[in-house]
């Protein structure tokens, strides 16, 4: 792979979190070192880290750096003020992403261990936790080549797949989950392209994907968002003679940012959209994502208990800082959409491909 993921982290317990500014690509590669729990949070609400998985992945590092500098004395008299201290910083990661689970289920086990850190002295107490929040990070980097290794089965040659934002070696600590699929499947020697929505309002596809995979030298077509349906209907006109050939979409595989346990999805807003267009169209719509995107135990029942994050409306009026509609216009930004379980041809994940008719069983 010639780019790196989107986080990681760098020199032991007392290093620092190491991300790619988002904000920045496709123009320039920028990292941004974190070192406190403000900084991080900033990045998540910001979308310089981005993607369900590494978003966890940063949550979990942040909660490190949120109490690396706490100074505890005594475990036993101090524990309180400790908890406390945590509490905040658990509330601030957390309210800078609604939507996606893998930062609630990632704080979570970072909570789980200071919950049991009333028995630890103060240093056992912070090196229990970075260890904690490493064995996140190498999870998701196995899980996304483990999911790789399932979709790339369902590549055959010459297929052309569609697929929609990002989801791939940026929004996670590893290989990514769509487009680990491509990478396995490249790495297998089968030869396939790719098409790319554009992804408004922030153009994750054009921005990210298609720099991503051109780097990665995998052939890829960016396409605005509301080209899909007819690129599925009639194929692609060839700039050379004009004459129209047929060349439909064979696979359409996505990312999720939160799973519902009857396996509703939540992903980049338009996904839904192209789901309902495959059906139609008889094209297989696969969602890749690690287990931990689905709802556990309390969590999302169906898609109507997912809660959407709403965004600025700027990020609709401008493009580039660039005003694009009547001042004062009125904007309606919700950053993710449900996709109906029926739309869904399958879940691959890290211990294989799950039917949708199964999915109750499994969660």
């Amino acid at each position: 792979m010639q780019v790196v993921c989107g986080v990681d982290w760098v020199g032991g317990e007392s290093g620092y979190l190491k991300l790619i500014d988002q904000t920045k690509l496709p123009h320039k590669l920028v990292y941004i070192n974190c070192t406190t729990v403000g900084q991080v949070a900033d990045a998540i609400r910001n979308l310089q880290v981005r993607g369900a998985p590494a978003i966890g992945v940063a949550a979990a590092f942040g909660a490190y750096l949120g109490i690396r500098n706490h100074r505890l004395t005594q475990i036993d008299t101090d524990y309180k003020n400790f908890y406390k201290r945590f509490l905040y910083i658990y509330d601030v990661l957390l309210s800078t992403r609604p939507t996606a689970v893998n930062l609630k289920w990632a704080l979570e086990r970072i909570k789980q261990k200071v919950q049991e850190a009333q028995w630890f002295n103060s240093s056992k107490v912070k090196t229990e936790i970075y260890q904690e929040s490493l064995k996140i990070l190498k999870k998701d980097r196995e899980v996304c080549h483990k999911i790789g290794l399932v979709g790339a089965k369902l590549i055959k040659n010459n297929y052309t797949i569609l697929t929609h934002c990002n989801a791939g070696l940026l929004a996670t600590a590893g290989n990514g989950t769509a487009l680990s699929v491509l990478y396995q499947a490249k790495k297998e020697g089968k030869k396939f392209s790719v098409f790319a929505t554009e992804t408004r309002p922030l153009l994750q596809g054009a921005r990210l994907t298609v720099w991503e995979l051109q780097k990665n030298k995998i052939p890829v077509t960016l396409i605005c968002d509301n080209m899909v349906g007819s690129l599925m209907e009639c194929g692609v006109r060839g700039a050379d003679c004009g004459m129209v050939r047929r060349r439909k979409i064979d696979l359409v595989i996505v990312g999720a940012d939160r799973i519902a346990k009857n396996g509703d999805t939540a992903n980049k807003i338009g996904t839904y959209q192209i789901a309902v267009l495959a059906k139609e169209h008889k094209i297989p719509f696969y969602i890749a994502a690690p287990l931990s995107t689905f709802s556990a135990k309390g969590g999302s029942a169906s898609g109507g208990d997912i809660p959407i994050e709403y965004r600025s409306p700027d990020e609709v009026t401008h493009i580039n800082h660039t005003l694009i509609a009547p001042r004062n216009t009125r904007v309606y930004n919700p950053a993710f959409d449900v996709t109906p379980v029926k739309y869904i041809s399958g879940f691959i994940t890290e211990r294989g491909i799950i039917s949708p008719m199964s999915i109750t069983r499994h969660f």
